[in-house]
């Protein structure tokens, strides 16, 4: 096995996350593996001083440890464990890289906003299909965040993270999640996400730029559609309307958790923050005058891998 392999391992709010990549004929990063573990290490994380718990470390810790497992047979030269939101913000999270560094020898960097927005930058502009656009727009959701790229001529000129992750608005305006998803929390969470973006300073008026969404919740909205016409999430439209959004919500929201679950090509673990990640992006559309989200799987992990087989 090549030793020009790298691993990078992302340790999101919501999910866990692995790509093994080498350098690819064009000088591009060539994907080996991806794999996703959804370990939901950041309940809590709307309170006032977020904290994991103990079952979110331990979750986090077996997430890591499977996923590392995984990358051994690749033989990567560099592995780079990294963290975001989640981490990032926890009181405890500290005692979170303690654990993973005492059970795997690695340790974790925790990524700032603007290096996290960097790294997402990075990774989609090594996206071929991407490779048209030179004006546009970047959202990428989490539990804990969202990732908000403005780029002009194909490098970023505005950056910024927003507290409007889909585990942490699920926290703060859902009751109960369990329950059919209550029109009272869909306007809340439109409402507080059209402020937050409004109140940003994030470049909104240039109509002619086009949306790139990355992230679970557009590659989720794909696996059902996928689902449905018995399709790969490859093999369908990267393209995803609003309006497409909209419709998947209208007949999801009825549905009681247990009864999401259910639903062909939605991860069981998704289900209670699918809704309202749905509404997030809606909102988003609707703030941006966005019709629709192209969707690209160059994300962090891409960026971050780029980086490392430079140091190669």
């Amino acid at each position: 096995m090549s030793n020009s392999n790298v691993a990078v391992l992302d340790i999101g709010s919501n999910s866990i996350k692995i790509l093994i990549a080498t350098r690819g004929h064009a000088g591009g990063v060539l994907p080996l593996l991806n794999r996703s573990i959804d370990a939901r290490i950041s309940t809590g994380i709307s309170a006032a001083e977020p904290r994991l718990s103990d079952e979110g470390m331990r979750r986090g810790c077996a997430a890591v440890e499977e996923l590392l497992a995984l990358a051994r047979p690749y033989e990567p030269a560099r592995i780079l464990l990294v963290a975001t939101s989640a981490v990032r913000d926890a009181v405890n999270g500290p005692d979170f890289r303690a654990q993973v560094l005492a059970r795997t020898g690695h340790a974790i960097r925790i990524l700032s906003g603007e290096e996290e927005a960097n790294g997402i930058g990075r990774g989609l502009v090594s996206d071929p299909a991407l490779a048209a656009l030179r004006d546009f727009h970047v959202f990428d959701l989490g539990g804990g965040s969202l990732e908000c790229l403005a780029f002009r001529d194909r490098r970023i000129s505005h950056s910024l993270s927003l507290q409007l992750g889909c585990v942490r608005l699920m926290e703060k305006f859902v009751a109960d999640p369990a329950a059919p998803f209550p029109e009272e929390s869909r306007r809340a969470i439109a409402a507080h996400t059209r402020t937050a973006l409004l109140a940003s300073g994030l470049p909104l008026d240039r109509t002619d730029a086009a949306a790139v969404a990355t992230g679970g919740t557009v590659a989720t909205v794909r696996a059902i559609v996928g689902a449905r016409t018995g399709r790969s999430v490859a093999e369908t439209e990267p393209r995803i309307t609003a309006a497409q959004l909209a419709e998947l919500l209208a007949q999801l929201a009825p549905l009681t958790l247990a009864q999401r679950r259910q639903v062909p090509g939605l991860p069981a673990a998704r289900a209670d923050v699918f809704p309202v990640a749905l509404v997030t992006f809606l909102a988003v559309a609707e703030t941006g005058g966005f019709a629709e989200f192209r969707h690209s799987f160059h994300n962090l992990r891409y960026g971050l891998a780029a980086e490392l087989l430079d140091t190669l």
